[in-house]
């Protein structure tokens, strides 16, 4: 299971109708919620705002809108153009501004489809899917005279969003691969003496 790291775009026109598919990093339902109502925004002008997402470990949590377009049109199959490629954390918007042609129900399928293609291979292209890894957050403080041996031991395991706080001690938190928390705690537990502890 791959999820997208970065967004892309696709444009295209067919009969006078411009479309705009995008794909961007989405971890959750709320959060897609939230990127559509931003499109819709930003798109104020366009005649449609169709969308799919998926998203979860799992893949396990879907949804799409026809936005307007005649039912099973437009979001089904840009739902299962995502779901084909076997990612998650991701929405798909695909906008249209009409251009005064009518495509007809195969021509629509068609239109979305081929735009939820493109726009996946695009970002295939530019390797912006990449292994989904389950993070699990931790924190923990330590003793300033341990930082600089701390620090250098950081760079053998997988952190994301690593941050320091600096106050009587140095606070240190991030997310760390799921199956790598276990060996942190263990070393940040040794090298405190005890005194530290990974939550």
């Amino acid at each position: 299971m791959d999820e997208l790291i970065k967004p892309i775009s696709f444009e295209e026109t067919i009969k006078g109708s411009k479309f705009l598919s995008e794909l961007l990093p989405c971890k959750t339902q709320a959060e897609a919620r939230d990127l559509l109502k931003q499109q819709k925004e930003k798109y104020s002008d366009s005649t449609h705002v169709v969308h799919a997402f998926i998203t979860g470990n799992g893949a396990e949590v879907m949804g799409m809108s026809d936005d307007g377009e005649p039912s099973g049109t437009a979001g089904r199959p840009a739902l299962d153009v995502l779901k084909g490629r076997g990612c998650t954390n991701v929405i798909l918007t695909i906008t249209r501004w009409f251009g005064g042609t009518l495509l007809g129900t195969g021509g629509l399928v068609k239109a979305y489809s081929n735009g939820a293609k493109q726009v996946i291979l695009a970002a295939d292209a530019n390797k912006l899917f990449v292994p989904l890894i389950e993070k699990k957050d931790f924190s923990f403080s330590t003793d300033y005279s341990l930082l600089k041996v701390i620090k250098r031991n950081l760079e053998n395991y997988e952190i994301f969003d690593l941050n320091e706080a600096y106050g009587t001690e140095v606070t240190i938190s991030g997310k760390i691969r799921s199956d790598q928390f276990d060996k942190l705690a263990d070393f940040v537990r040794e090298i405190s003496k005890g005194s530290s502890k990974l939550c």
